[in-house]
């Protein structure tokens, strides 16, 4: 047996890192050179053990998992890369890892057959040696990379630390990384954790950020118009975003617009000025949707294209807030009851009130009550209000009156008044006219017709 494994030491090649892989690796992960040397030392020789756990962090875009999959793939490094989004179960984590390291694809030809069922992870450390040792790979590290990692926290309470010490349980090279966007404070539950080495990927800077945006540049223009494209999209969005991800998504969304006079031949390159009057109304609208994808980006260029001033209806819509039936029609009441007087509710929710006149003079006198602002009112208007405009009957329930509680957590409406007034509580409608006519018209209510100020 020593013999065999002796000869099995000797064939297994060395792989070390050339000159050329770091070069190559620097250029494709721009900014990143501080945490390429750390791993690269870390990682080594494919022959030799390197750390058997290490924790990677930071904010999302900032090249975690991109590294990560482009120094194993270029040192040709034995490993398994799994997106715990996937796998939402503790099985299926084990056997997606199994079949990346046994080189085993489900699929229609094998009839979706896994590599082995692995129900635990006593099973899974079994399982590992088996192929390992059927992989001829006793002697050379294997690297597990597990992105997406606070998924792990859902899972089983023995997952996380078998992980940590997949190297001692399993008598095996492994090195198991962990990539997350959160860090390593969070995912501490309880003792027995094998700590990692924890390795941070900062924000990347602004500079950085236009050095990377600038690698998009086409072909039919010069790498630095296209910099100083980048450099003005960064002065409206980078107070608001700093996402690599969405900041490129905007650039090339919007570069066509920003080339659009020299197109048309009324700009060349050299006339910034031109291009960036051209181009700052449309960067300003895009800002209203930064992070957002309620219209697509062919709808968003017909949009500019258009050149209307005002917003699409999607993009509109999100300004009111999904309510339940009743809480819409109990936010219409209050809104009546803060900006109608006492006086005023005879007339539009009773059924005989009668004929009312109103004479000039004193509707001189008058001012709006949209300007005065929002009047408390007792809970016991508000309700009288709310029975005469919703349609169906509707029984004084505690689900009615929770409902209320409910717009008051959301400062849809306020309570006013001293804390001693149990009995007889005020409230204050605080939306604005423009988001309550989005309500109402969300149930179909003309409220319009039932304000004060704008009834004839």
């Amino acid at each position: 047996m020593a013999s065999k494994r002796k000869s099995r030491t000797v064939s297994k090649p060395v792989i070390a890192v050339s000159d050329e892989d770091i070069e190559r690796l620097k250029e494709r992960l721009p900014c990143r050179n501080k945490q390429l040397s750390l791993l690269l030392s870390l990682f080594g020789q494919a022959n030799l053990p390197t750390y058997p756990s290490i924790f990677i962090y930071g904010h999302s875009a900032t090249g975690k998992s991109l590294v990560i999959n482009s120094v194993l793939r270029t040192l040709q490094l034995p490993h398994a890369f799994i997106n715990c989004v996937e796998c939402q179960t503790q099985r299926s984590l084990c056997e997606s890892i199994l079949n990346q390291i046994a080189e085993v694809e489900p699929c229609s030809e094998n009839n979706f057959e896994v590599f082995s069922r692995c129900e635990s992870m006593n099973d899974f450390v079994r399982l590992l040696k088996g192929v390992v040792k059927e992989k001829n790979q006793e002697n050379q590290t294997i690297y597990i990379v597990l992105d997406k990692a606070e998924r792990l926290r859902n899972m089983e309470g023995n997952v996380l630390p078998a992980f940590l010490r997949l190297a001692e349980l399993s008598g095996c090279s492994v090195c198991v990384i962990l990539i997350s966007q959160i860090s390593w404070e969070k995912f501490r539950c309880g003792t027995g954790f094998l700590e990692p080495l924890v390795l941070h990927f900062p924000d990347y800077t602004k500079d950085e950020l236009l050095t990377i945006v600038s690698r998009d540049c086409p072909s039919d223009y010069p790498v630095e118009f296209y910099r100083s494209y980048a450099n003005l999209l960064m002065s409206v969005f980078y107070m608001a975003c700093r996402d690599l991800n969405e900041i490129r998504h905007l650039a090339q969304l919007n570069f066509p617009k920003y080339i659009e006079p020299i197109n048309k031949s009324e700009a060349t390159t050299k006339d910034i000025h031109k291009l960036w009057r051209n181009i700052e109304p449309h960067l300003k609208k895009a800002l209203q949707t930064v992070y957002l994808r309620e219209i697509t980006s062919a709808q968003w260029e017909e949009y500019q294209q258009t050149g209307d001033s005002s917003q699409p209806v999607m993009l509109s819509s999100r300004a009111f807030v999904e309510l339940p039936f009743y809480s819409k029609f109990l936010l219409i009441a209050s809104y009546l009851a803060s900006y109608n007087p006492v006086k005023s509710d005879r007339r539009f929710f009773s059924k005989h009130h009668g004929k009312v006149q109103k004479s000039k003079v004193a509707r001189k006198k008058e001012t709006s009550h949209q300007l005065l602002g929002p009047k408390p009112f007792p809970l016991d208007r508000l309700m009288a209000i709310f029975y005469s405009i919703v349609d169906a009957r509707v029984a004084p329930t505690a689900n009615v009156f929770s409902q209320i509680s409910s717009l008051i957590t959301l400062r849809l409406l306020s309570c006013v008044g001293h804390d001693d007034q149990l009995d007889t509580p005020k409230y204050k409608c605080t939306v604005s006219l423009d988001f309550i006519r989005g309500i109402s018209r969300t149930v179909n209510f003309e409220i319009v017709r039932y304000l004060y100020d704008f009834a004839v």
